[in-house]
């Protein structure tokens, strides 16, 4: 599914040369290069504030806190993503209201997210969080949160460098949380993660909530949390961000061979469901993807990862098992059938190598082995 030793060793002495300076001068939490991170990171994303935090996880709930989000408070999200997009709205004492999908981008729905709106628990929601799934921005404009008076968080984990109409990733809404987790587009060397905004007054909020709620040291205003970013992640991402578009835009490249290669198999299908062939993973209008993953959809899709695990081709499932459906989150009260969308997707969704360093060669044997699988 991917090979970091090919991205880490064009860098190998630059990456060593910064965490040996993080070492000199032992600014192991926050200090300088995380600083350095975050300025840089501003710049890139075109928003105000960057606050480098601990993980995608914290920075989720750092800015659902900041936004004052908290008990009472309902926030509209997609039953189709990461465990976290939820957990971390019912960290924060909130309530999840989920939304079907839409089955092309597997994103939150707005026709859905407007009839949750429209009906009778809309009046308890505060906030939306769109998740960009695989690297792609949701189809929320900057100005829905304005319209319905709601504050927009973006889950924008998997998406650095997206853009929704020419506007990135980070400042689609109120407050954004990325995740550095070591596989995404833009990995540190562990678990990092990072909130961005435009308002002033959110930023000081966050970065007083992630230092245990310390506006001055020793002095709580409020109960915040452990959430910072260490040094060493700050002087890896520093090094990273320089190559991000160009890792992005290789990525965008292998995705273009893919789409190439499965239509010249004639394996693909219109969609959005899958019936002999394999839907292919579409780029919505307006939008600029980052293919942080390259996600079909197929038939007997647990065969299918089968057969390549035999021919060993790794694969994913993301995610087997819709937030609605999991076990830990049973006591909000739906069931299966209540987002078939999501549901199905979960059936016949399957991720397939994607990286910026992919070669050709290796994509001809992904698409050959599917082809025969197929036949």
């Amino acid at each position: 599914m991917l090979d970091l030793e090919r991205q880490y060793k064009p860098l190998h002495a630059e990456l060593l040369a910064a965490l040996e300076h993080v070492l000199k001068t032992q600014q192991f939490i926050l200090g300088e290069h995380v600083a350095a991170f975050e300025l840089a990171s501003a710049g890139q994303l075109g928003v105000s504030h960057a606050i480098g935090c601990s993980s995608g996880t914290d920075a989720l709930w750092l800015a659902l806190a900041a936004a004052g989000i908290g008990p009472a408070c309902a926030v509209v999200t997609t039953p189709f993503s990461f465990f976290a997009s939820v957990s971390a709205i019912v960290r924060a004492e909130a309530i999840p209201l989920l939304a079907d999908i839409d089955p092309a981008s597997f994103n939150l729905s707005p026709a859905a997210v407007e009839a949750l709106l429209d009906g009778p628990r809309g009046r308890e929601v505060r906030a939306i969080l769109p998740v960009h799934l695989y690297g792609q921005c949701a189809e929320f404009s900057p100005d829905f949160g304005r319209e319905h008076r709601l504050a927009v968080i973006e889950d924008a984990a998997q998406a650095w460098g997206a853009e929704r109409n020419g506007v990135k990733a980070g400042r689609l809404g109120d407050a954004a949380a990325f995740s550095f987790y070591p596989t995404k587009n833009l990995s540190a060397a562990g678990d990092a993660g990072m909130v961005t905004t435009n308002s002033a007054e959110l930023a000081e909020r966050l970065r007083m909530l992630r230092q245990h709620g310390m506006r001055r040291r020793y002095h709580h205003d409020e109960l915040g949390w452990n959430a910072r970013m260490d040094g060493f992640q700050g002087a890896v991402l520093s090094v990273k961000l320089k190559y991000i578009e160009s890792w992005n835009e290789a990525r965008r490249a292998v995705a273009a061979r893919y789409h190439e290669l499965f239509t010249r198999a004639g394996l693909t299908e219109a969609g959005p469901y899958p019936t002999r062939g394999v839907v292919l993973p579409r780029e919505m209008p307006g939008n600029r993807h980052v293919w942080h993953q390259y996600v079909i959809r197929a038939p007997r899709r647990d065969a299918l990862r089968a057969f390549l695990t035999e021919r060993r081709i790794g694969t994913e499932i993301y995610y087997p098992v819709p937030l609605h459906l999991q076990q830990a989150l049973k006591e909000l009260g739906y069931k299966e059938g209540d987002f078939p969308e999501a549901e199905r997707a979960a059936r016949e969704v399957l991720a397939l190598p994607i990286f910026p360093e992919l070669r050709e060669d290796e994509q001809e044997t992904v698409v050959g082995a599917i082809a025969e699988f197929l036949s």
